[in-house]
């Protein structure tokens, strides 16, 4: 594929490659050589919120990263579920098409419920995690985010995401803690791939999903004894202003024997402290 005119070669240096799926075409990143690391990102981003990682680690390391369909440079169809459970099987696909072995799976925001249930289904193919601001299970309890998630599936909901394009002009600037990361060349390719109210619905499904598909988090978290022998390191922005910071004691909690890093940073943890993350994900796997 030809590389957008906005799309700035400098940040963002990377072979383009796709994968035809039923529903449209995948793109993503593989750069590198040795053993897999797959990235897979939340909303409103795309592979590009892991550029400094994938350039530092494909020096060591063969680097995945995906775009979900509807996000980054992957195909927006009209006839996509756009679900959490459709993104992971998406996910699983791009993996077994480029056989993978031995994979270290790095997760952030709505890609921890997509990759993390690649590792349930497939925990003999999954060496580590890593773990940046997300979670594995229904949050029904969470009044807040079932507040605005039912808000948002709402009309006025719908107009704010499709019409206005809410998700990466509001609530992006939010998920950092400091906002001199977040500069107008940066903003503009997370704005950039959702300039239209139709290349938005992924961003709007994903608004409804926090409460819509409590049953397939619930579904997840019910399984996450099979994790109990992946290595896991996770790596928190504990200025958060989109997850609240309860849900890192509940990581820590069900698995103590994880490794944990704290910043000083917010939801987009990887934007603010780039090499510090991708430091912290080389020595981990090195260790192991």
């Amino acid at each position: 594929m030809n590389s957008p005119k906005w799309l700035d070669r400098i940040l963002y240096p990377f072979a383009h490659h796709s994968l035809d799926l039923p529903t449209g075409k995948m793109h993503f990143v593989d750069e590198g050589a040795g053993d897999p690391i797959v990235f897979v990102h939340g909303t409103p981003t795309w592979s590009f919120v892991w550029r400094q990682q994938l350039k530092s680690l494909s020096r060591n390391y063969r680097c995945i990263a995906p775009d979900h369909l509807g996000f980054g440079l992957s195909e927006k169809p009209t006839n996509f579920a756009y679900t959490p459970e459709a993104h992971a099987d998406n996910l699983e696909q791009l993996i077994d098409s480029l056989q993978l072995k031995n994979i270290t799976l790095v997760v952030h925001d709505y890609g921890g419920p997509i990759g993390l249930r690649y590792a349930l289904r497939h925990p003999e193919n999954v060496k580590n995690l890593v773990i940046l601001n997300t979670w594995m299970w229904s949050l029904e309890g969470e009044a807040r985010i079932m507040k605005v998630s039912r808000f948002m599936a709402g009309g006025i909901g719908r107009f704010l995401y499709l019409q206005l394009g809410f998700s990466a002009k509001v609530l992006l600037p939010q998920g950092y803690h400091e906002n001199n990361h977040l500069t107008k060349d940066i903003k503009q390719h997370y704005q950039k791939p959702l300039s239209t109210a139709a290349s938005r619905k992924g961003t709007w499904q994903f608004a409804k999903a926090l409460h819509d598909s409590g049953p397939y988090f619930a579904e997840l978290w019910q399984q996450r004894d099979k994790l109990r022998s992946i290595n896991k390191l996770i790596l928190w922005g504990e200025k958060d202003k989109l997850l609240p910071l309860h849900l890192l004691t509940k990581w820590e909690q069900e698995f103590p024997e994880a490794k944990v890093v704290k910043y000083k940073a917010g939801h987009f943890v990887q934007e603010e402290r780039g090499s510090e993350v991708a430091d912290a994900i080389r020595s981990f796997v090195e260790a192991r």
